[in-house]
This record gives C-alpha cells, structure tokens and sequence, in this order.
C-alpha cells in the first residue's frame, strides 16, 4: 500500500479558504505517496485522529512565524502572520513527533520546526543579516538563484553525495539560532542556515528552499522527497 502524507494547508485571508500548491501534490504522487491535505482544525482530539490516517507530515511554505513563539516582539519588517495557523501547525509537529512519524518541514515549515523545538529565527534577513545573498528571488521559481552547501557527513550529504547543490529562494526569514535537539544540515555560501534535522528519529527534516517547485527539473530535489516517502512507508 502507498503511504498517505498529510500536509499542512495554505489559507487565503482574504478569499476566507483553503488552497494548495499543486508541486506538493505532484511530487508526492511521483514519489510513490498519496497526499492528503489536512483541515483547519486545531483541537486536539481531531488532529490525533486524522494524524491517524496518515504515515507522514509535511509542513508546507507560507506567512511568518510569530515572534512571540520565540519570544521577540514582532519587528515592522515582519510580514503577514497567521496566529491560528502556527498553533494548528504546531499541534500536528507536536503529535506527529510524539509517534515519531516522519516529518518534512519546507521553507516557513523548517522554520516552525525550529521554534517548536526552542530555536529562533531571524525576522527579516535584509534588516538584521544586511550582508547576506538575496534570498527572495522573483518568479519564474522553477530555476535555482544560489547554492547551499552540505554540512558534511550529515544525512542530506550522505543522500545526495555532493558537496553543495544549487536551490531557489522566496524566503526573508531564517534559522537564527539552531534548537537545541536539531543539527543543521545545509548553509547558504553567505552562512544563513538552509537546512536542519533531528537525530534519533526516523525522519524528521526541514530545508529553507522548495523542492515542490524544482523537483521535475532537478533530480536531487526529487530525493529529498523520494527519502522522506520511503520513510513513510518504512
């Protein structure tokens, strides 16, 4: 049987929906997986159960991250931020942790990741990081804009066999400080952290970047996913 992976979902203030990005279903179908994109329903009992359907977790891009998770006032450079999302997305890591189910945390998810676990982020990188590489590029998104570079011997190293690979960017917030129970696993050229994972569990992964956007072009972002499906399915 194909693993089903939940994914968070994007929500349109404006339109009061639900939306999401096709390349995170494609990919996931590629992979081998059966996506399933999970309600607006933070209560407890319901995320234990439909967490129940699933065999792994992605949590996908969007708006900021509040500053008070991580204790900082919010900056005036802060973008958009969504309360209601980051404590839903919040109770879905913490269960999905719990069970020790995989995880895959892209861009906005990587960061989430890392302020559940106690880390912090930068709030915007032109303001407090001034010197670093632009990491907001414009669309076509499809095409990578910078490389990262691998953290050597850690598991996306290990997987890829490379040294560094080049990614796309839409982010103008980073990893800061690195949680305690988490390992960096790549860094831009300019030294911004791309990239984290947590050891002991079975898969438990973020990257800054968006594999969902370059995976058909670039066989190495269809890996990353291809490693976190085979996780599910293990």
């Amino acid at each position: 049987m194909k693993p089903i992976v939940g994914i968070s979902p994007l929500y349109d203030v404006e339109k009061r929906g639900l939306w999401m990005r096709p390349g995170y279903l494609d990919v996931l179908y590629a992979c081998g997986a059966i996506p399933l994109v999970l309600p607006f329903d933070s209560d407890a009992v319901d995320v234990e159960q439909v967490l129940s359907l699933c065999d792994g977790l992605i949590l996908t891009g969007g708006p900021d991250v509040e500053p008070r998770w991580y204790g900082e006032e919010t900056m005036p450079e802060c973008g958009e931020i969504q309360t209601f999302r980051d404590e839903l997305e919040f109770r879905l890591l913490d269960k999905a942790l719990e069970g020790n189910m995989p995880v895959l945390g892209v861009c906005r998810g990587e960061q989430l990741l890392n302020v559940f676990c106690g880390g912090t982020l930068y709030q915007d990188l032109a303001t407090q990081l001034p010197n670093t590489i632009n990491h907001a590029m414009e669309p076509p998104f499809e095409v990578p804009c910078h490389k990262v570079v691998l953290e050597k011997d850690e598991p996306l190293h290990v997987l890829l066999g490379v040294d560094e690979i080049p990614v796309n960017s839409i982010h103008h917030q980073a990893v800061r400080d690195v949680a305690p129970t988490l390992v960096p696993l790549a860094r831009s050229l300019d030294g911004v952290i791309e990239g984290v994972w947590m050891p002991g569990m079975r898969f438990v992964w973020g990257v800054q970047w968006h594999p969902e956007w370059i995976w058909d072009v670039d066989p190495r972002q269809r890996q990353i996913v291809q490693a976190f499906v085979d996780a599910c399915q293990a």
